[in-house]
């Protein structure tokens, strides 16, 4: 008799703790559902700005915005020749 209700006591603890894991199970798979959700969301966010950024630097967009004719100049002349930007040269100072 104490051993069948020993195996009962064990049956319902073992069905208790499976039924825990169960639940656990369903929350983290809920979890990981709106995780993945959420990259959805934010790639197709993602997409859509590079296809904003390809349409606004697509060639014939940057053509038809800057137009063929500028004649375009540098705000201000160089000091010097472009030379070597790692080791510039000395300026010559004095007269």
């Amino acid at each position: 008799m104490l051993k069948l209700l020993f195996c009962l006591l064990c049956a319902v603890l073992l069905g208790i703790v499976m039924l825990l894991l169960r639940q656990e199970q369903l929350t983290l798979r809920h979890q990981a559902a709106e995780l993945h959700a959420r990259i959805e969301r934010q790639q197709s966010r993602l997409w859509s700005q590079q296809l904003q950024i390809a349409a606004y630097t697509a060639p014939n967009a940057i053509a038809a915005t800057v137009g063929d004719d500028l004649d375009l100049e540098p705000a201000s002349r160089l000091a010097g020749e472009a030379g070597n930007w790692i080791t510039p040269k000395p300026r010559p100072t004095g007269p």
